[in-house]
């Protein structure tokens, strides 16, 4: 299962997903605000982040002081005249902390080349409210939380309903036409119940991502079948073939349970209809999904098998995924000419109304299995860069600076120890905030002698401290937990190791999807 960032097995009475799934099962990323997610893989660092990875803003004048100016040398500045809240530009930097690069009040705002990056852009102003965790992920309407994983019924889904609510009631007609108009009530109700199979069938993946202690984030009903978005990847082959096979195998389980339940039941009866059609759904349903191709069920068991032979998951991955795309051009191509050639039990002679549905047909569910491949290699790629991302290696190094420290003296020996951040400590050396990088950015030179780096500084919180030693998917899901500018990098000891800009999070984990596997 090659997870989003989410690996997600998909349940399809007709089309193919992520992970295990029903018909398919697709796995794909997500973002944290922004710190890149396993989720998404097509994250992307934001505007002012784009802009820093060029020229840097040197918000020292070079050397950590203010520039000097006729009327007061940088050595020995006079104290600052009364403020005037309108007018003082103290007041406007306060005001403007929240836009970096803001220039100061003479229009100016210098960028050079540095060897060591100025503190620069990144942060949110001190006005702004604390940061809110991660809302619980929507989707559509809540229906319950089965063994704690909450089931949602996206929109989508009334407009399958209805849609089979249409087709099953046109042939319940030739079969039962006594019904009349009680026909359509009783397709949406083989409808639901068809749903309600969908739904043991993701329960069945969930019950085993939850055995092997692998975080479900929700299930998901919709158009093409069912989702369950399971957040990490199976750690054996073994467990990956067990998570992929169970979904197929409760399918299968289901439609012999319908079958044992029809044989008691009189044929021509609305009872004997709607159990032969549920029989019939669900062992489609498992066959589809044992097909041996990525977003497959099927695929992710052919995924596990590859990779237990090579001792490489990649290897499996880039095999499962070539087959699901040979199997996407299978249908498109096959699919028509089976429903033709009536080898799928229906009547030769077809209308031409009937080989344009089947086209369109074969056509969206090969658009979906050969996608869910593709996505399934973008996620695979994203798991294997991941241990790139090592906290260690992306600290800025800090100097400590107690809290009535003047900025420009802060800065000063920031660039004197080829720093690039500033934690505030007490008298005893214990870390109370981090500097803001974009309130840095909102002041002009001419006030740094005047502002306290206290004013610029965002209090430290638990989440806020981050291990040196973490790395990979452990370092993004700590980040995302509680998002951030700047955390703090501690050692195991506790002492400080420096700070971690989110924004170098973001453009190490883009540089690491761009390279090739």
């Amino acid at each position: 299962m090659t997870q989003d960032h989410t690996a997600r097995h998909r349940q399809r009475p007709s089309r193919a997903p992520h992970a295990p799934s029903t018909p398919g099962c697709r796995s794909g990323p997500r973002h944290p605000g922004r710190i890149p997610s396993t989720r998404d893989p097509s994250a992307r660092p934001r505007a002012e982040d784009a802009s820093n990875d060029g020229d840097t803003v040197d918000v020292t004048g070079g050397n950590g002081q203010p520039q000097p100016d006729e009327n007061h040398p940088a050595d020995h500045p006079p104290a600052p005249p009364t403020p005037n809240p309108e007018h003082d530009p103290g007041h406007e930097s306060e005001r403007d902390q929240g836009h970096p690069g803001k220039p100061g009040p003479d229009g100016t705002a210098d960028r050079t080349e540095h060897e060591h990056r100025s503190l620069a852009h990144a942060g949110i102003a001190r006005t702004d409210p604390p940061p809110e965790r991660p809302k619980e992920p929507g989707g559509g309407i809540l229906m319950g939380r089965p063994f704690g994983v909450p089931v949602y019924v996206a929109p989508s889904w009334f407009l399958v309903a209805a849609l089979i609510t249409w087709v099953f009631g046109g042939q319940l007609d030739r079969v039962l036409p006594e019904l009349g108009a009680l026909r359509y009530l009783v397709s949406l109700f083989f409808a639901v119940a068809f749903y309600a199979s969908v739904l043991v069938h993701e329960l069945a993946h969930t019950l085993a991502a939850l055995r092997f202690k692998l975080p479900v984030r929700r299930i998901q009903l919709q158009f093409f079948g069912g989702v369950s978005e399971i957040e990490k990847e199976a750690e054996t082959p073994g467990r990956e073939f067990v998570l992929a096979f169970v979904g197929p195998l409760l399918s299968l389980a289901l439609a012999g349970l319908f079958y044992l339940a029809l044989k008691p039941v009189e044929p021509g009866t609305v009872p004997g209809v709607l159990l032969a059609g549920l029989m019939i759904s669900n062992l489609i349903v498992a066959i589809f999904n044992l097909l041996p191709g990525l977003p497959l069920d099927g695929g992710r068991m052919l995924r596990a098998v590859v990779w237990k032979i090579t001792g490489r998951p990649m290897t499996g991955t880039v095999a499962a995924a070539w087959v699901g795309r040979a199997l996407a051009v299978s249908v498109l191509i096959g699919l028509p000419l089976l429903n033709q050639s009536g080898s799928l039990g229906g009547d030769r002679d077809v209308s031409g109304m009937d080989t344009v549905t089947d086209a369109l047909l074969a056509a969206i569910l090969a658009a979906i299995i050969w996608t869910g491949a593709g996505n399934s290699l973008r996620m695979a790629r994203l798991r294997e860069h991941l241990p790139d991302l090592r906290a260690r290696t992306l600290t800025r190094r800090a100097v400590p600076v107690q809290s009535d420290t003047p900025l420009s003296e802060g800065l000063r020996r920031a660039n004197a120890a080829g720093a690039r951040a500033l934690v505030v400590v007490d008298a005893d050396g214990t870390p109370l905030s981090l500097v803001r990088e974009a309130a840095i950015v909102g002041v002009p030179e001419h006030r740094r002698p005047w502002v306290p780096v206290s004013e610029l500084a965002q209090d430290l919180t638990d989440g806020m401290r981050v291990s040196a030693e973490l790395s990979g998917e452990e370092l993004l899901d700590t980040l995302r937990a509680t998002p951030a500018t700047e955390y703090l990098v501690v050692e195991n000891t506790g002492e400080i190791y420096g700070v971690l800009s989110a924004a170098d999070v973001e453009r190490a984990f883009v540089k690491a999807m761009a390279r090739p596997s």
